[in-house]
């Protein structure tokens, strides 16, 4: 009797056994399954927000760079760090609102746009004023950077503070493309887009910054090839630096500008509708978005600079 309780036994034991393998074997499928699904909305999500990606990758590239040549590779690291930080609040934050305050994400986008808007038209109105020459302010701008760990800091919190509302809409477009997954995916998903968007975003930037230094290593080196792409280096890298400038405060208006029209219906009806109808639709739509959000951002300004003459006044 005990020879038959031990065979039953090790039959159930086989049983049991050939359960779980089986159940491993299906868990794995599902898995496979769902890595799949993953590993495709993401790479959708990334098409969606590749726009966003480029214009972040200008505005922050802009953003670091005048610091010292010692200084660079650190901002960037500092700038990257602030990013996840961004990103470990807005993801959770967007899941959370998409679930239970969804008609919350267009006002806090449109905020948020508002803002790059203002940012650009400082810019201009910033860079106007010193072209013509005004010695005083610029005296004001050296006392100001005296401290060139101020300006570092300064630089920093901007490159954040910017990063946050482009890292917002890249988040926000993403999750729009994957309203229907599952939670879990949607969460994976997002984690995989903001980790990748990050260290590609900012792995560029610190290549970008660190150009004229390449140039100057390989002018060092004994090889002609070398000396002469290295010069090569040396002269692209102002031009860039001048090019990033420009694209990186067109950027604020065209993603500004695109997220205001985008959240006033008969406004965004207009622009589409003279897109579509002028045969460059690509051209047209992002121009008249950039237009509105270089006149928001002047209205912004305009009204911020008034308050701030009454307040001296009164």
């Amino acid at each position: 009797m005990a020879g038959a309780s031990l065979l039953t036994l090790l039959d159930d034991i086989a049983a049991v056994l050939d359960d779980v393998a089986l159940m491993t074997k299906v868990a794995a499928k599902k898995s496979a399954a769902i890595a799949d699904d993953v590993t495709t909305m993401t790479k959708v999500a990334t098409q969606k927000t590749a726009g966003v990606l480029g214009d972040d990758l200008a505005l922050n590239a802009q953003q670091v760079a005048g610091v010292r040549a010692d200084r660079e590779l650190p901002v960037v690291w500092a700038v990257a760090k602030g990013s996840l930080v961004n990103k470990a609040i807005l993801v959770p934050a967007a899941l959370l609102i998409s679930a239970f305050l969804p008609s919350l994400i267009v006002p806090l986008l449109m905020l948020g746009g508002a803002f790059l808007c203002f940012e650009g038209a400082e810019k201009i109105v910033h860079k106007l004023h010193h072209a013509k020459g005004d010695d005083s302010a610029k005296a004001d701008i050296t006392e100001q950077y005296a401290d060139l760990a101020a300006m570092e800091k300064d630089k920093i919190k901007g490159a954040v503070r910017t990063d946050f509302i482009l890292s917002a809409e890249i988040i926000v477009i993403a999750l729009g493309t994957i309203a229907a997954a599952p939670f879990v995916q949607q969460v994976s998903v997002l984690i995989a887009i903001a980790l990748v968007m990050t260290a590609g975003v900012y792995g560029l930037v610190a290549g970008i910054v660190k150009i004229d230094d390449a140039g100057l290593w390989l002018g060092r080196r004994e090889s002609s090839v070398s000396q002469a792409f290295g010069r090569f280096l040396l002269n692209l890298a102002p031009w860039l630096m001048k090019f990033l400038a420009f694209a990186g405060t067109l950027a604020m208006f065209l993603v500004g500008g695109g997220i205001l029209v985008h959240g006033i219906a008969p406004l965004h009806h207009v622009v589409e509708g003279l897109a579509q109808s002028s045969g460059v639709a690509w051209l047209v739509s992002n121009s008249l978005n950039a237009l509105a959000g270089l006149v928001a951002g002047l209205l912004i300004l305009a009204v911020l600079k008034a308050k701030q003459r009454l307040q001296k006044k009164s």
